[in-house]
């Protein structure tokens, strides 16, 4: 079927009575989650870790799968990647990062912050799509399951329409919650790259929530339950075009948000406890070594080495290198040899993040996003 996204805002009742009555237990969870996060003393330690996690979760929709281990020994700052799969990861990382500062410098999320957002997630500047022929199909039957807009000038407008939407909040007086709802839906449904439209909207989401207040640090978990229930997902996406099926759609999105951020919120909490344990014991055990910095570190990459405490600490690889045997000698961090290289694991944190994140290995998508 070929759809024609709607003008926004919707001509269409989107507060039902169903829907205001799931909205505050959303918006509970969403600000439990915000207030646990500033908690944490150094937000780029959520922002740089769990960062990962969304990055992982959202590209594993898109049958982009990696391990933690592949994941968390990479470098993005020096372009080291232990896979391709994990360099994909890390580029879903950067730009989610990249456009969380532009957001929290300017206000906005603009045509062209989407544009830039995809173009960091697949390393070209193919732009919105010029050339007719895109269509959205199951990956396993290969039926079409619809045709988005074919025409350059049609994208264009659709995008200029949801961008105003995004941030004109005079247009419509709709709860931020079923606003996001809508706007994803219709970013999925504009469908204006060649490539890289799932993973974009999914970021687009999150953003949206910082834009809005309801977050400080993206770390919304959306898409790890989107991945949990694919079928589904797409199931509602296309009941919304062939039926008009809002209510059920935005309905699914808020328990996502509710699910999600308590479960974000267990995270972050377990991340707390296990970084105070640390600073308790590193302060009685090895007062000579002990700094915030070096603390933050551990937490920053569970899987440190000594080019990332030389450069974060700013100190010699001589000294980067006394720390961690000596941490790895008081049994802080687990010293492993790979290659010619030495890792150190921070193993309660390696395995709560682990335990939080998506399987190793992911079923195949019902539809391609």
């Amino acid at each position: 079927m070929n759809y024609d996204p709607p003008e926004l805002p919707l001509r269409v009742d989107l507060e039902s009575r169903a829907i205001l009555k799931a909205l505050p237990a959303a918006h509970r969870a969403l600000a439990e989650l915000k207030a646990g996060a500033g908690l944490v003393p150094n937000q780029g330690i959520l922002l740089d870790t769990l960062s990962l996690q969304e990055a992982k979760d959202s590209s594993a929709i898109e049958n982009i799968i990696t391990t933690h281990d592949d994941l968390y020994k990479s470098d993005e700052a020096s372009r080291q990647f232990a896979s391709l799969a994990a360099k994909e990861v890390h580029s879903y990382a950067r730009a989610l990062r990249e456009g969380f500062a532009n957001v929290r410098k300017t206000g906005l999320i603009t045509s062209n912050d989407i544009v830039t957002i995809q173009a960091t997630l697949e390393e070209n500047n193919a732009g919105f799509r010029k050339l007719p022929g895109t269509t959205i199909k199951n990956d396993r039957t290969g039926e079409i399951v619809f045709t988005p807009p074919q025409d350059h000038d049609a994208i264009i407008r659709h995008m200029n329409n949801l961008e105003i939407f995004l941030n004109d909040d005079t247009i419509s007086d709709l709860d931020p919650l079923i606003k996001m709802a809508v706007i994803h839906h219709q970013f999925e449904s504009i469908h204006p790259f060649y490539d890289g439209n799932g993973r974009t909207g999914r970021i687009i989401n999150i953003l949206y929530l910082i834009q809005q207040d309801l977050l400080t640090v993206p770390i919304l978990y959306l898409s790890r339950y989107i991945n949990q229930n694919k079928g589904e997902y797409y199931r509602l996406l296309q009941a919304v075009r062939t039926d008009g099926a809002w209510e059920e759609w935005v309905m699914w999105m808020l328990k996502g948000v509710e699910k999600t951020s308590s479960q974000a919120t267990a995270l972050v909490a377990s991340m707390r406890e296990i970084m105070q344990s640390y600073k308790n014991r590193m302060r009685k055990e090895l007062p000579k070594i002990y700094s915030q910095d070096l603390l933050n570190n551990l937490f920053r990459h569970p899987y440190t080495k000594i080019d990332f405490v030389a450069r974060d600490l700013n100190v010699h690889r001589n000294t980067a290198t006394k720390y961690l045997d000596t941490l790895s000698d008081h049994n802080f961090v687990m010293k492993v040899k790979m290659g010619r290289e030495n890792f150190y694991l921070n193993s309660p944190l390696f395995d709560l993040l682990r335990g939080a994140g998506m399987p190793e290995a992911g079923a195949k998508a019902s539809s391609s996003s």
